[in-house]
């Protein structure tokens, strides 16, 4: 029996030539991630130990993004704590306010390579899978182990296949078959398992739309997402990839949990209504409920390609006067991509409040956190109870295309009605 390319990877990070699911195994770690929000825990741990130093200061990535600009003194003091912890330790990739939203900063960066064995205490490290790595989140005290040693254990997750076929049609991008996806095995669908994407469909999506499938694999419960790098995957590192590249494919004889298909042809633009990533309808279904708030932006739709489909969406059209149509571009990169192609200025002509770099009110932080009884279209990844800010508002997930003409309509509703 055969091999998954999360099996291969696994099994070469912990010097055994086969490995099965349910196998405990300590494998060595090529890089790890942490943001404000959890690299203080980790620091804090770090102290108690009295450790001397990190397991080497070239691989390690600590991410100002969830609450910068500081939005409190709390925060305030959290950055702070980390810049010094950094700095002391000489911690290379260290990223302040403006830089970009952790796992759009770092593909972007070229730190995260085919092959490779990556941690962050971050629940959507995940994201890096699109790049044909092992990525999954972490706690804190298993990021701190990680910092220390640069290693750490993992049970082998059995893995789950899934073709996404057909040609998909105009508005359709990775953000809509991936909620096609969950909405059909829920968000425990694939708990602790590896969704392994790929089919005819993939090959037409971007890696940014690549980017937000293996994103959102955490919505479903998986431990990764994961797709076999292709000369999409190989055009993107050209020139920005700064370790070796080692590409992985399962073999046709690799033992699967499951296998799932999913027709992108006949894919209408998905929307998720609340309040969780499964609860998801094509947009034909979707309630045409009035909105006051649309945030494009985020891990999972920040990216250049994103804006520039919300901007084609709205038009020349004005956003309804009732919606706050809020745009946070992923990294700065991408923010002076939008400046220079005029994307910006169009979507800011509309009626868009541009911001910096960050995850803003993703996770409720700030930038437009939602107050009691609001509801909000976002391009973001989580819709639970209280994610965007009041535990009696409403968010609804999208892709770009509804989120844009979602912000002109002042309901939920689809590009085609343009």
């Amino acid at each position: 029996m055969g091999m998954t390319i999360t099996e291969k990877i696994l099994a070469s990070h912990c010097g055994k030539k086969k490995l099965s699911p349910g196998e405990i195994i300590e494998a060595r770690l090529d890089f790890l991630l942490a943001n404000d929000i959890t690299a203080p825990l980790a620091i804090e741990g770090f102290e108690q130990l009295d450790a001397q130093k990190v397991f080497n200061k070239n691989r390690i990535a600590l991410v100002l993004d969830h609450f910068v600009p500081a939005r409190d003194i709390k925060s305030a003091l959290q950055s702070k704590r980390i810049r010094e912890f950094a700095r002391k330790y000489k911690i290379r990739y260290f990223y302040e306010v403006g830089c970009g939203v952790e796992h759009a900063l770092l593909p972007e960066e070229g730190l995260v390579s085919p092959g490779e064995l990556v941690i962050g205490a971050d629940s959507h490290t995940c994201t890096y899978g699109a790049l044909g790595a092992f990525a999954t989140g972490v706690g804190s005290t298993d990021l701190l182990a990680g910092m220390v040693t640069g290693r750490l254990w993992f049970r082998v997750p059995e893995s789950v296949r899934v073709e996404f076929l057909g040609r998909p049609g105009k508005w359709i991008t990775g953000k809509d078959l991936i909620l096609a996806l969950i909405g059909k095995i829920g968000v425990e669908g694939a708990r602790y398992m590896a969704l392994e994407f790929g089919g005819e469909a993939l090959k037409r999506i971007s890696i940014f739309g690549r980017f937000t499938i293996c994103n959102m694999a955490i919505e479903a419960g998986a431990k990764n997402g994961i797709i076999e790098p292709d000369q999409i995957t190989l055009s993107y590192l050209k020139n920005r990839a700064q370790r070796p590249i080692k590409i992985y494919k399962s073999d046709r004889s690799a033992s699967y949990a499951r296998k799932i298909e999913i027709d992108a042809t006949s894919l209408e633009p998905q929307v998720a209504l609340p309040h969780l990533p499964s609860n998801v309808q094509p947009i034909s279904k979707a309630p045409k409920l009035k909105i006051d708030q649309v945030v494009l932006g985020s891990c999972t739709n920040g990216w250049l390609e994103d804006l520039r489909t919300s901007a084609q969406a709205i038009g020349n059209r004005k956003v309804h006067p009732r919606v706050r149509l809020i745009v946070l571009p992923a990294t700065r990169r991408v923010y002076m991509q939008a400046l220079k192609e005029g994307i910006l200025e169009k979507l800011s002509r509309a009626g868009a409040i541009i911001g910096p770099a960050t995850c803003g009110p993703c996770l409720g932080g700030h930038l437009g956190v939602l107050s009691d009884g609001e509801r909000a279209v976002a391009t973001t990844n989580r819709n639970f109870i209280g994610r965007m800010g009041s535990a009696k508002s409403e968010v609804y997930l999208s892709g770009p295309a509804v989120a844009g003409a979602s912000a002109v309509l002042g309901r939920i509703g689809s590009p085609e009605e343009l």
